[in-house]
């Protein structure tokens, strides 16, 4: 980003670390996690290497709520083609306050929302889950029929498998 100033950086040296380097942001100042034999010149290069890993990160990211209906409808045409009466949503927006699902429907008012907690997560992910919701305005219950519409989705197995594991490694509970 042209003009975009350099955030403060904390590197913090480790005793413990040896190969690994790490990087988060805390509030405007982002921490930089290196192993203590590291010398300048490797410091530096580490630091520029996690800012730029940091940023493009947060590219992916800053996915908007037009982006989601954008990729929405895409899956409407191609999965639920012959509900494109009644699988429109009124609106499809990220949240950030879904910590015991993903997402979430609601057939009376045809809205859709996704947690943030996925925004990161690939794409083929993002788009399972989203068209889980999709199917909800065209059935709402987890019938037969809501699974077979689900199911559609190539990578729909998969998709349940990755976010079962992700739940199970950071020890979420989920509401199906």
């Amino acid at each position: 980003m042209a003009g975009a100033r350099k955030p403060v950086v904390e590197v913090r040296r480790s005793q413990r670390r040896r190969r690994t380097v790490s990087a988060y942001r805390d509030g405007e100042r982002v921490v930089v996690l290196i192993p203590d034999q590291f010398s300048r010149a490797e410091e530096t290069e580490w630091v520029d290497k996690m800012l730029a890993r940091l940023a493009a990160r947060e590219e992916r990211v800053s996915r908007s709520d037009e982006e989601l209906l954008t990729r929405a409808q895409r899956l409407i045409g191609r999965y639920l083609s012959e509900h494109t009466r009644i699988a429109v949503p009124a609106s499809v927006r990220w949240v950030t306050n879904q910590n015991g699902r993903w997402g979430s429907c609601t057939p009376a008012d045809r809205t859709i929302r996704i947690s943030h907690r996925i925004q990161e997560m690939p794409e083929w992910v993002i788009d399972y889950v989203l068209l889980h919701e999709l199917a909800h305005l065209v059935v709402p219950s987890h019938n037969a029929r809501f699974w077979e519409l689900v199911g559609r989705y190539p990578k729909a197995e998969r998709a349940r498998g990755y976010l079962e594991g992700i739940a199970a490694a950071t020890g979420v509970v989920l509401a199906e």
